[in-house]
């Protein structure tokens, strides 16, 4: 275990698990540690229910392919908890940032800890301060930064100015604190938009989501482009086409997978312009073909995990845990002409603050079986009994197994089709994509 982690595993056992919906506690210790939030380079900050994670990718990836240097925040982390600090490069230096060196993680949290002085606190709250710490005292030309929960009492949201605020597709998530109808939750997510600052909102399925982040845009008298208004991104012979209020550009397709991520990309595209950075047209190119983002529709190419389902295979990986991922998602593994003919197997794990059955319909007539399977890294799993009825409920034929390597050994044994080699998608929940990539080896770098 790294020294940063052990860390953390003090401040765990210290404080307080949960979030603390108010600003009052991470201003405190701010102020205390002399406000580095009003320190850092220009910041572009991000809140939504699905697609915060890939908006970022993009984002960075455009960024480092234009040459500018990087501070990317997000959260919750896959295996290990430095995926949340990705640090810019240094000045001359070649290639993108790097996830933060362990030593300078570990004594950056001793400093904010120490700051705090034993007050009640979160430990999320410790490390977005920090973040703050880490991002304000190494040189970057641009902070990307996730909402971690939410927005309006997000400890994230105590940036004054953001260069350009990101607001992604909204649906239910969270509903113990967000609230149980989208339009709450909506309200939530736009408290990061600031007054005067630009505003880019991402293609909104509900029109109550979408009225209420723009009746907040215009209310704070923040400049605003409206996906599918001011601009637009689509698929066309085997490109992207990307057009705003300004031009029009003809781009390769993303190296993420599903049409969902269109979206996503033209909401960074027209983030970057908002906040300012003018990058080129080759630039974005560059950036839309080399990023990455793991455990998102990520394939498991390498590794011990990816080769026990048989040969010829496919395993998908996916945190996607709310009912607008498991559109996407059903959709990605659906939509795919090339992978059409194989039979999709689900192997799924959910926490029980989820809503399974919202998630499962959305692969009803598509998924041939579903395995349900514990998540061993949190207490607050589901069970798999009741999350194989969960699946039953929403018409899906479904079982319970013991692990992601049972449910692989049965698909393998029962299952396979020499001339037909399944699709298999891992999923329901960020903590078992974790647990999977770190059984296969494959971490995120």
């Amino acid at each position: 275990m790294s020294r940063a982690a052990l860390e953390i595993d003090a401040l765990m056992a210290l404080h307080p698990k949960g979030y603390d919906l108010s600003l009052d506690r991470i201003q405190q210790l701010l102020d205390r540690l002399d406000n580095p939030h009003r320190k850092m380079p220009p910041i572009i900050h991000i809140a939504g229910t699905n697609g915060k994670g890939s908006v970022s990718a993009f984002c960075r990836s455009m960024l480092e392919a234009s040459g500018h240097r990087v501070h990317v925040h997000t959260s919750p982390h896959l295996v290990c908890w430095h995926e949340r600090f990705r640090m810019a490069a240094e000045a001359g230096a070649e290639g993108g940032g790097q996830l933060v060196d362990d030593d300078l993680l570990c004594a950056t949290i001793r400093r904010v800890a120490a700051a705090n002085a034993g007050a009640a606190i979160t430990v999320f709250e410790i490390l977005t301060a920090t973040m703050f710490v880490l991002f304000s005292e190494h040189p970057a030309d641009v902070a990307i930064i996730e909402v971690g929960l939410g927005g309006r009492f997000d400890a994230t949201n105590v940036i004054p100015g953001p260069a350009a605020t990101l607001i992604t597709p909204i649906s239910l998530d969270h509903q113990a604190y967000l609230g149980d109808r989208v339009e709450l939750i909506a309200a939530e997510k736009a408290g990061i938009i600031k007054a005067g600052c630009p505003v880019v909102i991402g293609e909104q399925l509900e029109a109550e989501a979408r009225d209420v982040l723009i009746g907040t845009a215009e209310r704070l008298r923040s400049p605003m482009a409206v996906y599918g208004q001011d601009f637009m991104a689509y698929g066309e012979h085997n490109r992207l086409i990307y057009q705003d209020e300004e031009e029009l550009l003809d781009l390769p397709l993303p190296h993420l997978t599903g049409r969902h991520q269109f979206g996503n990309a033209a909401v960074a595209i027209r983030g970057l312009k908002a906040a300012g950075f003018l990058i080129s047209e080759d630039a974005i190119g560059r950036g839309l073909a080399s990023v990455a983002w793991p455990g998102r529709l990520q394939l498991l190419s390498t590794g011990p995990i990816s080769e026990m389902a048989g040969p010829g295979a496919e395993i998908w990986i996916d945190g996607g845990h709310n009912p607008g991922a498991g559109r996407v998602v059903a959709e990605a593994m659906a939509n795919a002409e090339e992978r059409q003919s194989r039979e999709l197997f689900v192997i799924c794990g959910m926490l029980n603050t989820k809503e399974p059955r919202g998630f499962f319909e959305a692969f009803a007539g598509i998924a041939k079986h579903v395995f349900t399977v514990p998540i061993q890294s949190s207490e607050a799993g589901l069970d798999p009994v009741a999350l194989a009825s969960d699946a039953a409920e929403a018409s899906l034929s479904a079982e319970p197994a013991d692990t992601v390597e049972a449910a692989l050994k049965a698909i393998a044994t029962a299952w396979q089709r020499p001339d037909n080699p399944p699709r298999i998608l891992i999923c329901g929940s960020l903590y078992l994509v974790g647990e999977v990539l770190a059984a296969n080896r494959t971490p995120p770098r």
